[in-house]
């Protein structure tokens, strides 16, 4: 915790009456459930004679009960009933284990069969966001939201029977290498994943640092699937980035809201604030959400005390409000920016500053998803994810599947969007195809001239591509491969955030307000 005389104090999020926790979930949110303590019950010593002799009774009527049953079992002429249990909705579900464990024509594992059954249950919810994960899936779910973990760094969800990216990380090998919100990936390592839950995806995908993985990705707007490599990394979960944009306005990032999100926050203020930062633009764009405690923290920030941050409505329309308890808001003028990749734990925060703070939103419409989910651990170290609530925005707005609307849409340049370039495919003289389109709009972006774009490799795109090798010092073979290609999104990467119309415009409006 920073010090007292910081101008940012940690602060601790207001809990359910009760007392559950709520999470919302991404790639990514863990919760057990509360245990009930033993209570220890002390008496008297006359109380406690007394009902000694009570149970010593009990117990020899009990005795003497089971000897007259064993007699009447063992000579009368009725058959002793099977068990039952008092759920009757489960004698089915009973029946159809014990005939696939005595008939199948081969052995079966019992926890297969039980595993099944529960995930067989999640499924049938029709529910994306709730999922039964088994031990060794539980533990990467853990893992994903408290340490560092390795894979490709993307929040991924099931979506009618795919699987669609969310938001790739910032900085994660998943953004490097050209993977973008909405993406659906249709195979992994040439093994289709139509059909299969988030979880199931996750374990595909996630490997070992420096191990390769390949997707095959069907985006909107490109009619060829794209062949995407990417080197697994370790992904540490640091969340927050912060920097001075000019001598009065900072910029700070937050990827996802994970255990420690909120005290990364207050720390990065901090050292801003004795940088001289007078607004702050916060970026919450391709973050695909997490810990709703985190969001609750970070939203007292910047939400008056008593002012709602959010709503959260149960199965039977109950609706209980969560309001700010924070008695020392930060004065700094703010502007929020989101995007398509802001979902759960970000479109809380986005709404609770602009519904309940007035803190305009600049960029483009968000993700929308307006559920809340917790998680169970059982006793093996499985797992079940399920929605529990629902919750809307200060105002009642429920904004599931609708998105969050800012009140400045700003779209980034278009070449914000090329599709990304295969370093393993050799583009040159009379090639023809969707990715020397993308690479003669990238050049054009960064000012080479290749005469043309409509996709095919001819004399003036060869002579671009040798004047880019040239000036990045590269042999100019004037074949677009390798290293040649990955410098070429590298640069236009640069390009795309030294020219961030969406930051831009924020800035703008704080300059407006200082």
């Amino acid at each position: 915790m920073l010090d007292s005389k910081g101008f940012f104090k940690l602060l601790q999020c207001p809990r359910r009456v009760d007392s559950k926790e709520m999470k919302v979930v991404t790639i990514l949110e863990n919760e057990e459930l509360n245990k009930e303590s033993n209570e220890n019950h002390s008496h008297s010593g006359f109380i406690q004679m007394k009902k000694f002799h009570f149970v010593m009774l009990l117990f020899f009527v009990v005795f003497l009960s089971a000897g007259i049953t064993t007699f009447a079992l063992a000579f009368g002429d009725e058959k002793a009933v099977p068990v039952i249990s008092e759920r009757k909705e489960f004698e089915k579900l009973y029946t159809a284990f014990d005939t696939i464990k005595k008939s199948y024509y081969k052995e079966v594992d019992e926890n297969t069969l039980v595993n099944g059954a529960i995930n067989g249950m999640v499924e049938s919810l029709d529910d994306p966001y709730s999922d039964y994960m088994n031990e060794e899936e539980a533990a990467n779910f853990h893992q994903s939201i408290s340490s560092s973990f390795e894979g490709i760094g993307a929040e991924i969800q099931e979506r009618d029977g795919n699987i669609v990216i969310v938001s790739p990380l910032k900085g994660s090998p998943a953004e490097k290498a050209g993977i973008r919100p909405e993406d659906k990936v249709l195979s992994v390592d040439g093994e289709s994943i139509q059909g299969m839950s988030s979880t199931e995806a996750v374990m595909l995908i996630r490997g070992e640092k420096g191990s390769k993985v390949e997707l095959e990705i069907e985006r909107p707007g490109i009619e060829d699937h794209l062949m995407i490599t990417i080197v697994r990394d370790t992904i540490p979960i640091e969340t927050v980035y912060g920097e001075m944009i000019d001598e009065e306005i900072a910029k700070i990032q937050i990827t996802s809201f994970s255990e420690n999100t909120s005290k990364e926050l207050i720390e990065t203020l901090n050292e801003l604030q004795n940088q001289g930062m007078k607004g702050l633009v916060l970026d919450l764009r391709q973050n695909p959400g997490g810990l709703l405690d985190q969001a609750i923290a970070i939203s007292n920030l910047f939400v008056p005390e008593g002012d709602i941050l959010f709503q959260v409505e149960d199965r039977d329309g109950n609706i209980e409000q969560v309001k700010s308890n924070n008695k020392n808001n930060a004065s700094v003028p703010l502007v929020v920016v989101i995007d398509k990749g802001s979902a759960s734990a970000s479109e809380i925060l986005a709404a609770a500053v602009s519904e309940s703070a007035e803190v305009p939103l600049v960029g483009e419409k968000s993700f929308g998803k307006g559920t809340v989910q917790r998680a169970q651990d059982f006793a093996d170290g499985s797992n079940i994810k399920f929605t529990t609530e629902k919750w809307l925005t200060p105002k009642g707005n429920w904004i599931h599947e609708k998105g969050i609307s800012p009140d400045y849409e700003v779209a980034l340049p278009e070449y914000s969007t090329l599709t990304i370039l295969n370093p393993n495919d050799e583009l040159q003289l009379s090639s023809s195809s969707a990715q020397v389109k993308s690479a003669q709009s990238m050049l054009k972006a960064l000012g080479y001239d290749p005469g043309r774009e409509d996709g095919f490799f001819d004399d003036k795109t060869e002579a671009a591509v040798i004047e880019f090798q040239k000036e990045q010092q590269l042999e100019a073979t004037g074949i677009l491969t390798g290293e040649t290609s990955l410098r070429l999104m590298e640069k236009l990467r640069e390009l795309i955030n030294e020219n961030d119309t969406q930051i831009q415009k924020a800035v703008e409006l704080l300059k407006e307000q200082l």
